[in-house]
C-alpha cells in the first residue's frame, strides 16, 4: 500500500509519494504515515536538523540553519520548529548562510537547552533555546593579534569540552577558516584555519592557534576520551578540495597552550585536503577508540586509537568526498562498519554520487552503488527490520547525472528527491518517500524517537529551484513517523552521530 499526498506550495504541485512497504511495515500501531510538512519560502540550508525539546512539552524540537546566496544576510538564519505539527517557534536573522548545525547545552539555568551555531561570514552564536533571542554573538576583535586576527571567516560545527576557564560551564571546541574570497583552484588569499576553544558562557575565546601546516580548514573538530581517561583528545583537519592539507591529532591541553606545532600527523591529502568531520569507533577490538576518516581526494581509512598507526585504507580512483560517515553494524559482525558517499569527478563539477559500505576490520568494500546524483549529505543509519544489525538511510537525486551543466543548463530538465533506506545483509533499497521537481544536496536527515512513544521518527529537509540547482527558492521539511519501534541497538542517528560528537558506542 502507499500512501500519497498533494501538497500546492507557492504555485506548483508537489507530489510526494510515502512507501509503507517493506522495511518499515509493522503489525502494530501507530501507522507509517507523514506526519507534518513545513514549507519556507526564497531559503534553503546547508545545515542538517538536530532535535532538543526547546518548549518543555515532552517532544523534541528541530533546529536548523539556513540561507539564500552564502554571504547574503537573512531574516531566518537559524530556525526552530515545534516537533508535534512543524509549527515555527523562533527564527533568528544572520548575516550571512548559516552552515552549520546546532549543539545544545543549557547556559542559562532554565532547564532548556540553549543553541551554538555557526556560519559564514564570522557568524557565531549562542541562542537562547526557550525565546530564540542571542545570548551572545561572536565579535572579531583583536585583529593585530598574530592568530587571532585569522578567525574572520566561516564556523562550522563545534563541539562540547570540558570547563576551561572555571566557570562551571562546559566550553566550545570549534574550528574558523575559509576565505570565501580566495578563488576556486587558486592558491592565493589562503589564510589558515584556527582552532579555538570558545567560552559558552560569553563566546570569548580561551585558547586558539592555526593549522600546523599553515593551510586553511573546513573540518569540524572531533573531541573524544579513551576508555578510562580522562584526557581530551582532539582530531582536525586542513585543506580543502584543491588544496593539499592532513589529519591531525592533538590533546586538549596543548590547544590550550595555543600549541599545535607538535600536532601528530595522522594522514596527509595531495591536492586535496580533510573536509568530512572523522568518526570515532573500536574497528580492530583492542578496546581503544580509533580514527575514521575520509580525504577529500577520495581516500577512506581508519587509523589506531592507542598507536595511531594506520589500520587500513582503501582509494577510490576517480572520486572525491566531503560527505561524512554513517557508523553501524551492517555486515553480520559485531565490529562497526562505516558508509559514506563519494562523488564521481572533480569539483565542483561531479556527476554521479556512490554508497559504499566497508567493512570495519578490514576496509574491504562490501557494497557500492552508484544510482545516485551528486550529494553532500551523509548516510544515517538505525536497525529498521530489528534483526539486530543496522540499515542506513540517506537523500539521493535522481535526474541524468550525464548532464554537462554550464550557462545555458543550470538544473536538469527533470529531478526528484528520494529517501532510501538500504539493508547491506540482503542488498535490497527500499524507497521511503519520492518528492518530484524538488532536491537536497547538503543535509543529512535525522532518525529517532521524537515524541518518546517508542516508535522511530524521520525528519528531513528539501529544496526547490527548477531553474538552478545552484539555488534555492525554498524548502521544505518533513516529519514521517513509522510503525518501527525504537531499535535496542546503537545507532547512527544524524549529522556526526546520535549527539553530534562523532563517537561511536557499542
Amino acid at each position: 500500500m502507499l500512501l500519497r499526498i498533494q501538497i500546492m506550495i507557492a504555485g506548483f504541485r508537489n507530489t510526494t509519494v510515502l512507501a509503507a512497504l517493506g522495511f518499515l511495515t509493522a503489525c502494530s500501531s501507530p501507522k507509517t504515515e507523514l506526519l507534518w510538512t513545513k514549507t519556507f519560502y526564497q531559503i534553503g540550508s546547508q545545515s542538517s536538523p538536530r532535535m532538543a525539546d526547546l518548549n518543555n512539552d515532552g517532544t523534541l524540537d528541530i533546529v536548523m540553519g539556513a540561507g539564500r546566496a552564502e554571504m547574503d544576510s537573512i531574516e531566518q538564519g537559524v530556525i526552530a520548529l515545534n516537533g508535534i505539527d512543524g509549527s515555527l517557534l523562533w527564527q533568528v536573522g544572520t548575516p550571512a548562510s548559516v552552515v552549520g548545525s546546532a549543539t545544545f547545552l543549557d547556559i542559562t539555568a532554565d532547564g532548556i537547552d540553549d543553541v551554538f551555531i555557526g556560519g559564514r561570514n564570522t557568524f557565531l552564536a549562542a541562542i537562547n533555546g526557550s525565546t530564540g533571542e542571542f545570548i551572545w554573538r561572536y565579535q572579531v576583535n583583536e585583529t593585530e593579534h598574530p592568530i587571532r586576527k585569522y578567525a574572520r571567516y566561516n564556523f562550522y560545527n563545534a563541539t562540547i569540552v570540558p570547563d576551561q576557564n572555571s566557570d562551571a560551564l562546559p566550553d566550545l571546541l570549534i574550528i574558523n577558516g575559509g576565505n570565501w574570497d580566495a578563488d576556486p583552484g587558486s592558491v592565493s588569499d589562503r589564510e589558515p584555519g584556527v582552532l579555538m576553544v570558545i567560552s559558552s558562557a560569553s563566546g570569548l575565546i580561551l585558547a586558539a592557534d592555526t593549522m600546523p601546516d599553515g593551510k586553511e580548514s573546513y573540518q569540524s573538530p572531533i573531541a573524544f576520551s579513551q576508555p578510562g581517561s580522562d584526557e581530551i583528545e582532539i582530531v582536525f583537519g586542513s585543506g580543502g578540495e584543491t588544496i593539499s592539507g592532513a589529519l591531525y591529532h592533538t590533546t586538549l591541553t596543548h590547544l590550550m597552550r595555543e600549541d599545535l606545532s607538535k600536532a601528530l600527523v595522522l594522514a596527509r591529502g595531495i591536492d586535496h585536503g580533510f573536509i568530512a568531520p572523522p568518526a570515532i569507533a573500536d574497528v580492530n577490538e583492542d578496546g581503544y577508540f580509533d580514527i575514521l576518516a575520509t580525504s577529500h581526494g577520495g581516500e577512506v581509512m581508519a587509523i589506531d586509537g592507542e598507536s595511531k598507526q594506520q589500520i587500513w585504507s582503501t582509494r577510490f580512483s576517480g572520486m572525491e568526498s566531503s560527505n561524512s560517515f554513517a557508523v553501524g553494524l551492517y555486515n553480520g559482525d559485531q565490529v562497526p562498519d562505516v558508509c559514506t558517499v563519494l562523488s564521481k569527478g572533480v569539483w565542483p563539477f561531479y556527476s554521479y554520487s556512490h554508497q559504499i559500505m566497508l567493512d570495519g576490520k578490514s576496509g574491504q568494500i562490501e557494497y557500492i552503488d552508484s544510482s545516485n546524483c551528486f550529494s553532500l549529505s551523509s548516510p544515517i543509519s538505525t536497525d529498521l527490520t530489528g534483526d539486530g544489525y543496522d540499515e542506513v538511510i540517506l537523500s539521493a537525486n535522481r535526474y541524468d547525472c550525464t548532464i554537462q551543466f554550464g550557462p545555458d543548463t543550470l538544473a536538469p530538465p527533470e529531478m526528484a528527491n528520494e529517501l532510501m533506506a538500504i539493508d547491506f545483509r540482503s542488498g535490497s533499497v527500499q524507497v521511503i518517500d519520492h518528492t518530484d521537481r524538488f532536491m537536497n544536496i547538503f543535509s543529512t536527515p535525522w532518525v529517532g524517537d521524537l515524541d518518546g512513544n517508542g516508535y522511530l521518527d524521520i525528519v528531513y529537509s528539501q529544496y526547490y529551484n527548477p531553474t538552478d540547482i545552484r539555488r534555492f527558492l525554498g524548502m521544505q521539511l518533513k516529519r514521517i513517523s513509522t510503525s518501527k519501534r525504537v531499535p535496542q541497538t546503537p545507532k547512527w542517528s544524524g549529522y556526526q552521530g546520535n549527539d553530534g560528537r562523532s563517537v561511536y558506542k557499542n
